[in-house]
């Protein structure tokens, strides 16, 4: 189990270096790829809009992945630990004092 939340964590680390780059070189909606590079004209290799129509679905799906990796550290860790701890097991419910009026 421990081999599977290390995996998880490097598997993790890549994706959010991944996604960090990949939002960096994205440009505003009025500039094109070749602005991130320093081009004068809008020559690129895919065009100036495919480029950011792949950099756009890089992005969606690298969020994907940080957001599996981290639901799946989150579940990992906790059957690692071997207790099943909930947010509301130290919680004490008690019901209002009814008032004799």
């Amino acid at each position: 189990m421990n081999f599977l939340l290390y995996a998880v964590v490097t598997l993790h680390v890549i994706v959010c270096i991944f996604l960090i780059g990949v939002v960096l070189l994205q440009q505003g909606k009025s500039a094109d790829l070749a602005g991130t590079f320093g081009g004068q004209g809008s020559q690129t290799a895919f065009g100036p809009r495919a480029a950011a129509n792949l950099l756009t679905r890089m992005t969606t799906w690298a969020a994907i992945a940080f957001m599996v990796t981290s639901l799946s550290l989150t579940i990992l860790y906790l059957r690692s630990n071997g207790t099943s701890h909930s947010v509301f097991s130290d919680v004490k419910t008690s019901a209002p004092a009814k008032s004799g009026k």
